[in-house]
């Protein structure tokens, strides 16, 4: 590709995107292909020579699009948003077009020392103390883990690298029963094992975890002789929104010297407003820390805020130095690759300093203000609904109902009924047991609209008439 042709297919794809999000409400937010469909499209083998961009530009409209589900569509209530803002998307254009690799200072100094102010930034946007660093991760997946290997390498006095587990101490983490399955996978891959992942059933009216209970489930493990390492505490979680007592669980993890990470993916974002914090009172007292501006926020997947309060024992526990990697003549710097799993590393600092300058606080503040409200009007409007049952309360903007003495078979039933009409978007959960259906408001294109189209959407697809009770 020349010149020409590259600057033809850039702006070709740039107004494509422009054109894609003008269209999206009037779409389904679901793909509605059937399984193979497209893969049986695809010929078996690549091609032995070129072709033209104009065709493969044209498969990519009549074969991929229709393929796919709507992440950026205003009616994406499923999951949790995955938002990627205009000026985001922008910032990415430069990030591809620059393809730099980020690994270390001097592979990038711009992008090193972006991402350290950014994450200053977002820290002080959150109300967390200057005592933390930052650094940005891929997925709070990444930053669960690299806390996880923390965990681990702390307790086991920096040995687990070196001389691997299979003489060390059986090491424990303890949780609840309500946090994403990221933290299951966290435990395997830093070998302490799914059975050393202790889960403690989370109160059943609030859905935190029980501080009493956690300092019981220490003490019995220290009796029988396995090691405690870490805890790990939620805020929002992703079933119902739960959050457990940060301030406590700090509290009983400091007694026994333990490090405490704090999972607030989802959540996290809203405590750029002040009246949101008490999700996480008592987070100051954290030993790791992470959300996801690529979630609620609207910086483009993938963008993983991790903070850490004494970056000295996350570098102790990821780094490695051989000769080619060491920069020479530079005292002081940061070299980020330091502090997370892999070596690569994008330029993700861009689209944080893209979004937070276009926006403002103020401008983020409003949005994440405004999809609390209206997920609260939805809610009111259907707990005051004959034969729809609210579940759990709102939390934030997630809540989740079902219609009054649904199967779960029957729920499975609505939910499907739900998507396949195409207007919404949403997706199930399981509560005390039972299957419910779960809402979250969360997209950077919602309108208040859109809550009215919800409405009359869910009630079409359980069945029902507005009739309040």
């Amino acid at each position: 590709m020349d010149k020409l042709d590259f600057e033809t297919w850039s702006r070709r794809a740039a107004l494509w995107g422009v054109q894609y999000r003008d269209r999206l409400a009037d779409r389904p937010v679901r793909a509605r292909t059937s399984p193979g469909e497209i893969y049986r499209a695809i010929p078996p083998k690549p091609p032995e020579t070129g072709e033209e961009m104009e065709r493969i530009f044209e498969e990519f409209e009549t074969l991929i699009e229709p393929g796919m589900t709507h992440w950026q569509h205003p009616r994406f209530f499923a999951y949790f948003p995955s938002n990627a803002a205009p000026v985001s998307v922008v910032a990415e254009y430069l990030v591809t077009a620059m393809a730099a690799q980020c690994m270390l200072w001097q592979t990038s100094p711009a992008a090193t020392e972006l991402e350290t102010r950014m994450m200053e930034w977002l820290g002080a946007a959150l109300g967390l103390p200057a005592t933390f660093s930052g650094v940005i991760q891929d997925s709070a997946s990444s930053a669960t883990l690299a806390a996880v290997l923390m965990m681990r390498e702390r307790t086991l006095d920096w040995q687990g690298n070196r001389a691997g587990l299979s003489q060390m101490p059986r090491l424990r983490i303890y949780c609840s029963d309500q946090v994403h399955s990221s933290i299951d996978r966290a435990i395997w891959i830093a070998g302490i094992g799914q059975d050393n992942l202790v889960k403690i059933p989370a109160d059943p009216l609030s859905g935190a975890l029980p501080p009493k209970q956690l300092e019981a489930a220490i003490r019995a493990d220290i009796a029988a002789g396995y090691t405690p390492a870490g805890v790990i505490g939620c805020v929002g979680a992703t079933g119902t929104g739960a959050s457990d007592d940060i301030a406590k669980l700090v509290e009983v993890a400091h007694a026994h010297d333990l490090l405490i990470h704090v999972d607030a993916a989802w959540a996290g974002s809203a405590m750029i407003c002040p009246e949101f914090r008490d999700l996480w009172a008592g987070v100051e007292g954290a030993d790791s820390v992470v959300f996801n501006p690529h979630k609620w926020l609207g910086a483009s997947f993938d963008c993983s805020a991790h903070f850490i309060r004494d970056p000295e024992m996350l570098v102790r526990t990821l780094a490695i130095q051989p000769e080619y990697l060491k920069t020479h003549g530079q005292d002081g710097i940061i070299n980020y690759s330091e502090w997370s799993v892999p070596l690569g590393r994008r330029f993700r600092a861009l689209k944080l300093w893209f979004l937070l300058r276009f926006h403002g606080l103020e401008g983020l503040r409003s949005m994440i203000r405004d999809h609390v409200r209206w997920a609260h009007n939805l809610h009111d409007r259907l707990a005051a609904t004959s034969g729809v049952e609210i579940v759990t309360a709102p939390v934030l903007s997630l809540f989740s109902f079902r219609r009054d003495g649904a199967s779960d078979a029957d729920t499975i039933a609505h939910v499907s009924a739900i998507n396949d009409d195409g207007r919404i978007y949403l997706t199930q959960t399981r509560v005390a047991g039972r299957l419910v259906i779960r809402f979250q408001a969360g997209s950077h294109a919602m309108r208040e609209a859109d809550i009215d189209i919800a409405y009359a959407a869910i009630l079409d697809g359980l069945g029902l008439q507005a009739e309040e009770r």
